[in-house]
């Protein structure tokens, strides 16, 4: 097997997962990221997916050449196979196939495992000490539980779209999953801390995460603000309740930049800095409720002065008055700045098809046992005859499960 074609190609060190093996039936963001945060570490990472029927990230989003760019990250570090988990051969294998797993990621519609003979007590009877992560729209429980559930709903329905947006506009939904991603983080955290518990008990257990839940989470007090004061958080666009100067500006060359004076020292630096000192000693200035009052009166003072000078002016002006401000950035902005480069913060993945695909790297970095990139997503399939075959299956079992649509 060449370093090509190697899923473990490439591997610098042994990541802290190493030996974990993880079994995604998820389809879509949330549970296949899960998956892959697992796999970044140096988890075993086994996706199964229908043999007619293939991941719809597959599809979604651009494509060079035919080959789907979302999956290639999504899909990352995993070993690929089909399996038709409907038909009964195709769920004894997948009882085969956790036999000897550490995990299981699946996003049905709760009741579809159970309808296959595959819910988490006939899986626990086959391994004990299996870790079932069940990430749904709704939960397992509820009136709404059978619903389909996408982040949408989630960004929706927990508090996240109402908060978001201009005061006197509509709820604004995220142009990119948010929800999904924030439950994909929560669910490896849960699946690790299911495995912790595993290493006292030596059992496993069911994780039921809901996405309509982690992105509230998110969202601070905002329940606590109304338990106890009747608040509801409006829109504000992009200024706060809490602060200000706190918005994005346009500059003199049409670019923007973000500025943040959560802190006291900072906002006085900033009104320093644009010219207009003398705000600091009202009284309101003291506190950032009393400066979010006066938003108008500090957002004209900063915006007049960010306007009349170019992006990279304004930042290095605000850097040499160690105040906080950000330029905001598009993609073209990201691959070209030197702190993502010092960071690793984008990686060069080799690929079969692509030859070569950039991707963000690994979201956080541990000095002894780093995460890696080893592959992106792999061809639909590709490795099913090598992880079915290790399970005993003959070529010719193989080929006669695959005429009949099971692999």
């Amino acid at each position: 097997m060449t370093a090509a074609t190697d899923p473990g190609a490439g591997r610098a060190t042994r990541g802290p997962l190493d030996g974990v093996k993880v079994v995604d039936l998820a389809t879509l963001f949330a549970g296949p990221l899960a998956a892959a945060f697992l796999g970044d570490f140096g988890a075993d990472v086994v996706k199964v997916e229908h043999p007619a029927k293939p991941d719809p990230s597959r599809g979604h989003g651009p494509a060079r050449d035919g080959v789907g760019l979302w999956w290639k990250v999504l899909g990352r570090n995993k070993r690929t196979v089909t399996l038709n988990l409907s038909d009964p051969d195709g769920a004894a294998l997948l009882r085969r196939l956790l036999a000897d797993a550490d995990v299981l990621v699946e996003n049905f519609r709760p009741g579809t495992l159970e309808r296959w003979g595959l819910g988490p007590a006939e899986l626990h009877a086959v391994n004990p000490r299996l870790v079932i992560a069940r990430i749904s729209g709704f939960g397992q429980v509820g009136p709404y539980a059978r619903r389909p559930g996408f982040g949408t709903l989630a960004e929706a329905m927990s508090g996240f779209a109402a908060a978001t947006g201009e005061p006197d506009g509509p709820p604004t939904l995220p142009p990119f999953g948010l929800a999904d991603s924030v439950s994909a983080l929560a669910a490896a955290y849960a699946v690790m801390l299911a495995l912790r518990a595993r290493d006292a008990t030596g059992a496993g257990q069911v994780v039921d995460l809901a996405i309509i839940e982690p992105i509230m989470a998110m969202l601070g007090p905002q329940i606590t603000w109304y338990d106890q004061l009747g608040y509801i958080q409006p829109r504000l666009g992009n200024r706060s309740n809490n602060n200000a100067p706190r918005n994005t500006y346009r500059c003199a060359d049409g670019r923007w930049v973000a500025v943040s004076t959560s802190a006291q020292s900072i906002a006085e630096r900033v009104l320093r800095l644009v010219g207009r000192p003398e705000l600091i000693d009202e009284p309101w200035f003291a506190t950032g409720s009393g400066r979010a009052a006066h938003a108008d009166e500090l957002d004209a003072a900063v915006s007049a002065w960010v306007a009349k000078r170019d992006r990279d002016e304004v930042v290095a002006a605000f850097e040499a008055a160690q105040a906080a401000v950000a330029p905001v950035y598009d993609v073209r902005d990201i691959l070209a700045d030197p702190q993502y480069a010092a960071l690793g913060t984008v990686h060069s993945v080799p690929d079969e098809e692509l030859g070569e695909v950039r991707m963000q790297n690994v979201p956080f970095r541990l000095t002894d046992t780093p995460g890696e990139i080893r592959h992106a997503g792999r061809r639909h399939g590709q490795d099913t005859d090598a992880v079915f075959g290790a399970l005993g299956l003959s070529a010719d079992q193989l080929a006669a499960l695959r005429e009949r649509g099971v692999l």
